[in-house]
């Protein structure tokens, strides 16, 4: 008896947690139906995939789109078209816009703003602070919302949350899993004289290894305290991934590609303002220090953290120029260019980017190739070269501080929830996104 499905991605070389092989996936309104041979059976659409490789969606769980407030440098519709064509098929996004994301109006506005007009799947994440601490336990139940975000240290934007007192506030009162900018704002105070203008390169010394360590530290303290889990972002240092291998119980964390491929004093040499972000890239030991929290399974999953800003605002001398760089388009071929380079495996591309995401944050049928789930895919040439350049990035600040970089692995390919959205380098479906759903909030 022929089998019937939507779709049939044929003849691909799954990636999957069973490992790699040859299969067929058949997908039926939307989910994964089959997966094996599927020889006999029937599809309205059938995309051979023959020597490609089909990977679980990845999701970036670190992104900043700027809607509201701030679109004239990225918006939900622009920054989620440069997601998907990067392979990227669901995005959590950051509360810094303007208004911040700080209450339940807010809140409900940027979801209501993403429904069908953002081309992947996404969630918000709401800002934590003095003010609505009361209202943590609402709002981060609330569909889409990928749970709470604080500013330890001062980054874009006017979220911050520096004392302890504070931070115990919201420790307090929340459940889900925090996540968490940690870097020491006391520190930044002290050393803002640290700063030289018209010199990037002291952007970290500034912002130091001790300015970030002690922030983490004192998260992980809180934590314990008040028997809660949070999450911390875009670890940049050597020093937080010894001191995180001894707290993984109540702490897990993020390494981006920037942290993973730059390397200081080369790339402000070379880029100037467009390699600064918070926290910032640093010497090459601690870009190994990193990798080393990759070998060793400290580092949990992977965000971009893109921050885009215009080139004109980028272009104003330090430190009056703005931390922050494009990202989400990147991710997948900066990484698969380190898997080709050996320093990672696929399978190991795979749990840091789609089944970590889930794991780590509850997501509910999203991260793994497997019947039930939805059909969320990043479809990807391996053996293809391509130079990255700012004319390919979709995102609206149209810069990339890769450009001009080659790289071996491509992503050719991103169905969300069983359509194909970007193939070969093509937008080929209207905005479809929807609110990615989480097992702590299923029932409203």
């Amino acid at each position: 008896m022929t089998q019937r499905f939507d779709v049939i991605l044929k003849s691909g070389t799954v990636v999957n947690q069973d490992g790699e092989g040859v299969r067929d996936i058949g997908i039926v309104a939307g989910r994964i139906a089959e997966i094996g041979s599927l020889a006999q059976g029937a599809a309205a659409e059938v995309v051979d995939c023959k020597g490609l490789h089909i990977l679980p969606g990845v999701i970036d769980t670190q992104v900043h789109f700027r809607e509201p407030g701030l679109t004239h440098k990225e918006d939900l519709e622009t920054g989620s078209r440069s997601a998907v064509m990067g392979g990227v098929t669901a995005v959590f996004e950051m509360p810094n816009t303007s208004p911040l994301t700080v209450t339940e109006v807010d809140f409900t506005d940027k979801v209501k703003r993403g429904h069908h007009r953002m081309h992947c799947d996404f969630a918000f994440f709401i800002g934590g602070t003095r003010e609505n601490v009361q209202d943590l336990p609402h709002l981060e139940r609330a569909p889409g919302c990928a749970g709470v975000k604080v500013f330890i240290g001062s980054s874009t934007g006017a979220l911050l949350v520096e004392d302890d007192d504070s931070l115990r506030r919201i420790f307090q009162v929340i459940r889900r899993r925090a996540s968490f900018h940690a870097e020491d704002e006391y520190r930044l105070n002290e050393r803002k004289s640290m700063r030289i203008e018209g010199d990037a390169r002291s952007h970290p010394v500034w912002r130091d290894e001790a300015a970030a360590l002690m922030a983490t530290q004192r998260l992980v303290r809180l934590a314990r305290e008040t028997g809660r889990r949070i999450h911390v972002l875009h670890i940049s240092t050597k020093e937080e991934i010894e001191f995180l291998r001894d707290h993984k119980d109540v702490a897990s964390c993020e390494a981006t590609p920037h942290h993973l491929t730059m390397s200081a004093p080369e790339c402000y040499e070379q880029l100037g303002t467009l390699a600064q972000m918070n926290p910032p890239v640093r010497s090459a030991d601690h870009r190994a220090g990193i990798w080393r929290g990759i070998e060793q399974g400290i580092i949990d999953i992977l965000g971009s953290d893109h921050a885009p800003h215009t080139l004109e605002e980028k272009a104003k001398t330090y430190p009056a120029s703005p931390s922050g760089m494009t990202g989400v388009q990147t991710l997948v071929p900066l990484m698969l260019d380190h898997v080709n380079a050996g320093r990672l495996s696929l399978t190991r591309f795979v749990d840091l980017s789609s089944a970590g995401p889930a794991r780590i944050f509850n997501i509910a049928c999203k991260g793994r190739i497997a019947a039930g789930y939805d059909a969320d895919f990043t479809i990807v040439d391996l053996k293809r070269s391509e130079t990255i350049t700012n004319k390919w990035i979709a995102s609206k600040a149209a810069w990339t501080p890769y450009d001009g970089v080659r790289v071996t692995g491509w992503p050719v390919g991103t169905f969300v929830r069983g359509k194909r959205v970007m193939w070969q380098g093509e937008l080929v479906a209207p905005s479809q996104g929807e609110p990615v759903r989480f097992l702590e909030t299923l029932k409203q």
